[in-house]
């Protein structure tokens, strides 16, 4: 019982960097397979993951309430990037959909109410936390790459 109670808590501080999984989108299911990790929290960390048909299969059915094979089909060949890499030093990294980012570290008075300033460097706008800029799914995988920076 003892040693039950020791792992326990180990087991419930599993972060980002540790899943199995990781998202892509911010809808159900646009859910990518981590399949390597090298370099986590440093300046060549990289993630590189695929597609998985009972994810595709959940975003159909849970988010466009498709049942066929057509549309799992079509959620396979999402044009994404399956390799997110990062600088965990100086912040640049990129996203599954080919996005170039810098995290900015923690939101210290701006127009955004995000807790971390992201800017997308190919539009050279900060992500503002709204579902359309996709913030938590941005910061998520920066999170997964450089652990250490995001506490």
């Amino acid at each position: 019982m003892r040693r039950l109670l020791l792992v326990l808590p180990a087991l419930l501080l599993a972060t980002s960097a540790e899943a199995r999984t990781i998202y892509y989108g911010n809808k159900v299911g646009m859910e990518l397979t981590i399949v390597k990790r090298s370099g986590i929290g440093s300046e060549h960390a990289s993630i590189l993951a695929k597609h998985n048909r009972q994810k595709a299969g959940v975003y159909c059915r849970e988010y466009g309430h498709d049942f066929s094979q057509e549309c799992i089909d079509a959620e396979m060949k999402s044009p994404l990037h399956f390799e997110i890499t990062a600088n965990c030093k100086t912040g640049k990294f990129t996203t599954f959909y080919g996005g170039n980012m810098l995290f900015q570290g923690r939101n210290k008075g701006s127009e955004v109410t995000t807790d971390y300033l992201i800017t997308s460097i190919d539009d050279n706008v900060v992500l503002d936390g709204s579902g359309a800029s996709s913030y938590d799914v941005t910061l998520d995988q920066f999170k997964a790459l450089c652990p250490n920076r995001v506490r």
